[in-house]
């Protein structure tokens, strides 16, 4: 049964589960958001917090983390393979589009292959969504099969109601932690028509919308044609910021760092926007921009849908908002030529 919570009781709530998981909420790094562990007291998130601007996925799989260390010395040499981390943790009013990035990136560390790093984060951490009232007008999740309130993808679900919020256990590890909480009460039924009246004005406010109808098969209709390539990506400086904000990217790069006779293999996150992505001794096969530009459009709307079924794009509009020449993926697709008769024959 849902259940309710009055906001004045939010650090309460979060102290009770402060007891058994790590905490993380929406938090201020300077100039940037990110998830970070609760400090025991502010909740003054809940009056700024849109949407983090450093994804939820960094939980998971941190932007930087050894593998294992390794050493030199009279005895020979010496490996040590770092521990996975096991510790329990509880993301705090993580958004439904982060909560969906969630699962295509596990498509990739635990169906592709298994990964005991990210994996043993993600079976160790329960999500708690909030429904999103305010959307950026860079949104546009309900054109990629997202809802500012979809709950498919976390374990407790919340909606603002204005004054309160409607706490729904989602899996059996959601209820669960739902049903042992005290200071929650029972969500009358004025409590739930006020709910989904809030997942309809959501929804109302998502105003970007994009026509993803048979797009992979327009994007590799054009693949080939450098012209249109080239036009769409003129203004790209390859900074690589729509990919390290993205929720869905998952590109890494691995390397050892050493210190005389010491060192680490880390493994850090890495851009197919960068020029240096994709070379080898002999050759780079996406020295020139538009490929790698191509690459990166292609790689969300058309090779992972023709692999995995679904668009590895959540619409979160981070890609957007943090372009510092303004790039817009949402123009880009709108811009894709239609299949002409004659392309799609020249396919078969």
């Amino acid at each position: 049964m849902a259940k309710k919570l009055d906001k004045k009781d939010v650090s309460g709530l979060l102290s009770r589960w402060q007891k058994d998981f790590a905490v993380m909420v929406p938090s201020k790094d300077g100039n940037t958001t990110r998830m970070a562990l609760w400090d025991g007291q502010d909740t003054g998130f809940l009056e700024w917090y849109r949407n983090v601007t450093v994804p939820p996925k960094e939980v998971f799989f941190p932007s930087q983390e050894e593998m294992f260390h390794f050493k030199k010395d009279e005895a020979g040499h010496h490996l040590e393979v770092t521990p996975v981390d096991e510790s329990k943790r509880l993301v705090f009013a993580i958004r439904p589009c982060d909560a969906r990035a969630m699962t295509m990136l596990d498509i990739v560390f635990k169906d592709g292959y298994e990964d005991p790093y990210y994996l043993s984060r993600r079976k160790n951490t329960l999500l708690v969504g909030l429904g999103c009232t305010r959307p950026y007008s860079s949104c546009f999740c309900t054109s990629v099969g997202g809802d500012p309130s979809d709950p498919s993808s976390v374990d407790i679900m919340m909606i603002d109601l204005g004054d309160a919020f409607l706490v729904e256990g989602i899996t059996p590890e959601g209820s669960d932690l739902v049903d042992r909480t005290e200071g929650l009460v029972d969500a009358s039924k004025a409590d739930l028509a006020r709910a989904d009246e809030v997942k309809e004005e959501s929804r109302k406010k998502i105003t970007r919308k994009l026509d993803t109808k048979g797009i992979e098969k327009k994007l590799l209709s054009c693949f080939e044609d450098e012209a249109y390539w080239q036009e769409v990506s003129a203004k790209c400086v390859s900074c690589g910021i729509c990919t390290l904000l993205c929720p869905t990217c998952y590109c890494f790069d691995i390397n050892d760092e050493m210190f005389k006779k010491q060192g680490s293999r880390v493994r850090s996150w890495d851009s197919c926007a960068f020029p240096l992505y994709t070379k080898m001794p002999m050759e780079n096969p996406r020295e020139d921009k538009w490929r790698r530009v191509r690459q990166k459009v292609c790689h969300k709307y058309e090779f992972f849908p023709m692999n995995f079924g679904v668009i590895a794009c959540v619409g979160c509009g981070r890609c957007i908002r943090s372009c510092p020449v303004n790039w817009d993926i949402t123009r880009v697709l709108e811009s894709v030529p239609a299949v002409s008769g004659a392309a799609a024959e020249k396919k078969k």
